[in-house]
């Protein structure tokens, strides 16, 4: 008896394209996504501050830019494609590169000058409370920025035992253990915001520099507007450049961080303490839940022996100080 011929089936796809489509690899659009954003991170320095300073944003929340791994990875579980999880992890070798040496802890002792920065708020609703937490350091240098003029008093009266010498122009003042002299004027906008002294220490003259450069806002036409405090920073450096003295202390708001390419004009020449002698990112805004470092100490013909944040007083920004050798 004949067997019965055998049928051929054509093959099917279990998931059949519409018509017009075509065939595409899954996930190779989203595995792209993780090298394109691990190369804007190694190259953050090249973006340009065009429309809305977008190279500034950038390079201020740098530190946060690996929040877009488990973003990435989560699309990638979606949409099932192990090659975009692989590449996913692109951003975290760079993050490892740029931010590696921060979390590990470089301070030592032996410093013989101690420095501490605030910005204390202007709106602070208690100035003695802040005076006190400060005095209570026992640092040999405080520069404190934005200080309410109907408040210097306070300050002046709660820090006097502690510190014999202060100056303050403006908003921003210097209190010292050690007598300053050739107090003046940095002219970086129309109103004061920056003030220069030579305090007398045991080891010789350093010039103490306090800055407070303008603010940054966030606008959605505009962007990340920061012109004004751009300028700021260029004047800053110009006084920076003809300074005498060999040792140099800059403390300050400097409303944006050391990574901000806009702001090379002043930290170029000077040595970062934080970057030399932290732990941590030191991040100092908000006090609440701080997420970048605008305040900072830089030097120049000293050495970096420590950094840290200090606890929030009622500002809202932490205060940060730095233990230095001349």
């Amino acid at each position: 008896m004949p067997s019965a011929p055998t049928v051929l089936e054509p093959a099917t796809d279990p998931t059949p394209e519409r018509p017009g489509t075509t065939a595409r690899p899954r996930g190779y659009v989203l595995a792209a996504a993780g090298p394109l954003w691990a190369g804007l991170m190694a190259l953050h320095g090249w973006i340009p501050n065009g429309f809305g300073n977008l190279g500034s944003l950038f390079q201020t929340m740098l530190p946060w830019t690996v929040v877009a791994v488990p973003v990435l990875l989560a699309l990638a579980a979606v949409r099932r494609s192990r090659l975009a999880a692989v590449t996913a992890l692109a951003p975290v070798v760079v993050w490892a590169v740029l931010f590696g040496g921060t979390l590990t802890d470089k301070s030592a002792g032996g410093g013989d000058l101690t420095v501490v920065s605030h910005n204390v708020n202007e709106a602070n609703p208690d100035p003695a409370g802040t005076a006190r937490a400060l005095a209570a350091l026992d640092a040999h240098v405080l520069a404190l920025e934005e200080l309410p003029t109907d408040s210097v008093e306070v300050y002046e009266r709660v820090l006097a035992d502690t510190y014999p010498h202060h100056a303050v122009r403006g908003g921003v003042g210097l209190w010292s253990r050690y007598p300053l002299k050739d107090v003046a004027e940095v002219p970086i906008m129309p109103w004061t915001r920056a003030v220069r002294a030579t305090a007398d220490t045991p080891r010789g003259p350093v010039a103490l520099y306090v800055a407070h450069l303008a603010s940054v806002r966030v606008h959605p036409a505009a962007g990340f507007t920061t012109g004004r405090r751009n300028d700021a920073a260029r004047a800053l450096a110009a006084a920076l450049r003809a300074e005498p003295l060999p040792r140099v202390v800059l403390m300050g708001d400097f409303n944006g961080t050391s990574r901000d390419t806009a702001l090379a004009p002043v930290f170029s020449a000077l040595r970062s303490v934080q970057a030399e002698a932290g732990d941590g990112f030191g991040f100092t805004w908000p006090a609440a839940f701080p997420l970048v470092r605008i305040d900072d100490i830089h030097v120049k013909g000293i050495t970096p022996r420590s950094s840290r944040t200090l606890p929030a007083t009622g500002s809202d920004h932490l205060p940060v100080a730095a233990s230095l050798r001349l």
